[in-house]
């Protein structure tokens, strides 16, 4: 069975793709490769993102790879924070302390 990389860490990200390909593949994690590496996702778009963690896995592990990359968009926002939702709240702020700022 050919193995393809997830370039997440999310398990339940993991656990749709894997329902979706219906055990085609072989889908390993990040953490399942040992990639503990932090990634840094400079783009500024989703698909740029996406495309630095796909790269990142083939280059360092040899592995065949995709990647996705998501966040919010809000129309009352112009679109923002965009690619920028998981830093909208500042730097080093914990999933818990962003959402504490939309809600």
């Amino acid at each position: 069975m050919e193995k393809l990389i997830f370039a997440t860490n999310n398990p339940n990200k993991l656990k749709e793709v894997r329902e979706m390909l219906g055990g085609k593949f072989q889908i390993l994690s990040l953490n399942e490769i040992n990639c503990f590496d932090e990634i840094e996702e400079t783009a500024d778009t989703f698909e740029g993102n996406a495309l630095i963690k796909a790269r990142f896995v083939y280059e360092k592990f040899g592995y065949n790879c995709f990647s996705d990359d998501s966040g919010l968009e809000v129309d009352f926002l112009n679109g923002a924070p965009g690619v920028f939702s998981a830093r909208y709240a500042g730097e080093g702020k914990t999933w818990k302390q962003i959402c504490k700022n939309f809600f």
